[in-house]
């Protein structure tokens, strides 16, 4: 099998890294690599193969969400009000 990395839905054309494959199924990313594709820990990788058995990886950039630092209020101190529709209270 070849592998090929892929990143943000380009293929790169740069010298082979290897690395070994555990008796467990892990591998170790390059650091040369992880910098250059900006690999982080938490990120997801990807892998899928074609018919012809050529391995593909894509990164799963898994960044800070947009209510990371949301701050939610006290149950004690809102200022919400019932709604009622149109057929009464619920």
């Amino acid at each position: 099998m070849t592998l090929e990395s892929v990143h943000s839905g380009m293929a790169t054309e740069e010298s082979p890294e290897e690395t070994k494959v555990s008796d467990r199924g892990m591998v170790t990313i390059p650091a040369d690599l992880r910098r250059r594709l900006d690999i982080k820990p938490g990120d997801k990788l990807r892998w899928t193969t074609d018919e012809e058995g050529n391995l593909s990886v894509e990164i799963i950039h898994q960044r800070e969400g947009v209510f990371d630092d949301f701050e939610p209020v006290d149950a004690g101190k809102t200022n919400a009000v019932e709604v009622e529709s149109e057929f009464g209270a619920e």
